[in-house]
């Protein structure tokens, strides 16, 4: 049976030695192919290692791709054979830092304005990818390995100023856009593109860290169901925490897109719902009301907002038999449609307590925390900018103090706090600006101190 390495090796190989050729190294294509497949070996073997197991299926993954490649001890070789010579040992290193082939694309890119760096950071990451799939259990290791060998490139491509893709169209992470239920026309948009956007957006580090890790997993599991190899049944539901206005509806639509394209989902558009639109006053029409929802959902996801309200009012409350009929929705429809709950952090886990079926089909929590001054100065800043306003020094001090006097308690305003003040800003500068009888373009896109309310309260 032929390696599942083999096609993106061949791939790498094929997509880097031309660009090495270019370089008129002088060497013959044949020497040209040979290194790239060692650059390809090690960055395989460093994947195998990064969790420490070395088992049989990376191992005789790793022999059949390679042996034919490399004059190396992988000929005739079997798994045991490679573990007891120690060859992958300490293999995890290599994705510490670039390597020198990345390296010397990357500066060759940015000197003759050519994007080879980029092509062998895609096929680098369908190897790293095809390699954390060669096991039916995909470890944590491996999925954090994933996500900072993707990070060092990147990192090297940003420095150098090769634009990753998507970087254009990012979208602002103050606010997010009206929902959208219809489900969208245009082909699914590529992974880097949706990371891209997940990237651009301010602060939300540990939220992206583990958005990148679902979306490596979900990858991996892509390929493995691909080749017809077993995929664990696991749950994609999930619970977001935190304040209002932290970015958690932003999230969930990129999440929607990202599962579009991994194949989890049909269409991936996002329906919003909460209580008020899920529980009725008469018995019956509770259920029939979920039931609709998520009908609408179907091949999409469906954010349940504040869903810990669902839990209030006592043991004969209908919202009680919305949970009900969530959980056995949740389980018939589980290949059709992903459910995201949302809400306070106490709340939410009283909420998953609710439901003997809650807690085992929401596993996975991912916490938004409130935004720092410096992080809704930015928010502002991007909004501004946007609008083709601007602030000058002392309405810039101005902002600091009042984010920084805002009471950062329950219900804090977040990013719709700075979105608040932004557009007060405006209207007060429009107020000021009526009584200039001829204003500059300059006075016209820039807001002072005096236009910055001194009240950040604003919910």
């Amino acid at each position: 049976m032929e390696s599942p390495l083999a096609g993106p090796v061949a791939d790498f190989v094929r997509a880097v030695a031309p660009a090495l050729a270019v370089l008129d190294s002088g060497l013959p294509a044949d020497r040209l192919e040979r290194d790239v497949a060692v650059e390809a070996y090690e960055l395989v073997a460093a994947f195998i290692d990064s969790d420490g197991l070395h088992t049989d299926d990376e191992l005789w993954a790793l022999i059949g791709a390679f042996a034919p490649l490399m004059d190396s001890q992988l000929y005739r070789a079997t798994p045991a054979d490679v573990r007891t010579s120690g060859l992958l040992a300490g293999k995890r290193a290599w994705l510490a830092k670039p390597s020198l082939l990345f390296d010397t694309l990357v500066t060759a890119d940015r000197r003759n304005g050519t994007h080879h760096a980029r092509s062998y950071y895609t096929h680098a990451m369908r190897l790293a990818h095809t390699a954390a799939s060669l096991d039916a259990l995909t470890t944590t290791a491996e999925l954090d390995a994933l996500e900072r060998f993707r990070g060092t490139l990147l990192g090297v491509l940003e420095r150098a100023g090769v634009p990753r893709a998507g970087e254009a169209t990012s979208a602002p992470a103050a606010e997010p856009v009206p929902p959208q239920e219809a489900a969208p026309q245009e082909p699914a948009r590529p992974l880097e593109e949706l990371l891209a956007e997940l990237d651009a957006l301010i602060g939300l580090d540990a939220v992206k860290a583990e958005v990148k890790l679902v979306a490596n997993l979900l990858a991996v599991q892509r390929l493995r169901r691909k080749r017809g190899l077993n995929v664990p049944d696991a749950s994609r539901h999930l619970v977001f925490t935190g304040n209002p206005g932290t970015g958690k509806t932003t999230v969930a639509r990129l999440l929607a897109q990202i599962y579009r394209t991994l194949e989890v989902v049909e269409k991936g558009h996002l329906v919003e719902t909460d209580r008020s639109h899920l529980v009725a006053g008469y018995v019956g029409q509770t259920a029939t009301r979920v039931r609709e929802t998520f009908d609408r959902a179907m091949g999409g996801v469906l954010l349940v907002d504040e869903a810990y309200a669902l839990v209030r009012g006592g043991e004969n409350d209908f919202g009680r038999e919305a949970i009900d009929t969530i959980v056995k929705l949740v389980e018939d429809r589980r290949d059709a449609l992903v459910v995201i709950v949302a809400g306070y952090p106490d709340e939410m886990a009283a909420f998953v307590e609710a439901n003997p079926g809650l807690r085992s089909r929401f596993p996975r929590t991912i916490h938004f925390p409130d935004y720092s001054t410096d992080e809704l100065v930015a928010i502002f800043d991007q909004l501004a900018a946007k609008a083709e306003y601007r602030l000058d020094d002392e309405a810039r001090a101005a902002l600091r103090l009042a984010l920084d006097a805002a009471p950062r308690d329950r219900g804090f305003g977040n990013g719709r706090l700075a979105r608040n003040l932004f557009e007060q800003a405006v209207a007060a500068q429009a107020s000021r600006i009526v009584e200039i009888g001829e204003p500059t373009d300059a006075q016209l896109v820039t807001l002072e101190a005096a236009d910055i309310p001194a009240d950040a309260t604003v919910r």
